[in-house]
């Protein structure tokens, strides 16, 4: 696994102050490479395909986390949970996606899909940091949300696959993720 956080801030602008900025700016190039080395992982992570054989016959899982492909879900606007709902949602694993740079961004779970946006989220933050970021260099971005609904009622089964998706994909706004490619949006 190649670990390069420090190519990552080359282009970031810290104030000498001495005291730690309340933003950190990325300019264009550095955002732009950013993207590209996270795009290329995903891109690698799509692409294989790791078959393991078995001595003993197994009864296969709910679900095989290495067949969900985030880029083959319905996307749906980010502004989805602001639309008038009669119950709370179902279980499901959500990836945000930004389609423009085929990025996954983000993967979560949760057991009530149209609740879980509402309020306090953290990841909101991240996409506003990034969102800026992009409009202020000129950037495109297409920032929306798929869901998979064959996720299991179980929390505990939800967050195994989440988890899985997350290490599979390393999607960068995943705390799980940090150390791989920086927090510049946190």
């Amino acid at each position: 696994m190649e670990t390069h956080q420090l190519d990552l801030f080359a282009g970031i602008v810290i104030p000498r102050s001495g005291s730690r900025p309340e933003s950190l700016s990325m300019d264009a190039d550095a955002l732009v490479q950013w993207k590209e080395k996270i795009a290329a992982h995903q891109q690698r992570a799509k692409e294989a395909q790791i078959v393991q054989g078995t001595l003993f016959d197994v009864a296969k899982a709910h679900v095989d986390p290495d067949k969900i492909d985030p880029f083959k879900l319905r996307p749906c606007p980010m502004s989805f949970y602001r639309l008038p709902v009669d119950s709370p949602g179902d279980a499901c694993i959500y990836f945000v996606v930004d389609s423009a740079a085929g990025l996954v961004l983000y993967i979560g779970e949760t057991c009530r899909s149209n609740k879980r946006w509402q309020g306090t989220h953290d990841c909101k933050r991240y996409l506003d940091n990034y969102k800026s970021l992009h409009y202020q260099h000129g950037l495109s971005c297409a920032v929306n949300i798929a869901f998979w609904w064959d996720a299991p009622a179980l929390a505990r089964a939800r967050q195994q696959i989440e988890l899985r998706l997350i290490e599979k994909w390393r999607s960068p706004f995943n705390k799980e993720n940090w150390i791989v490619w920086g927090a510049p949006f946190v």
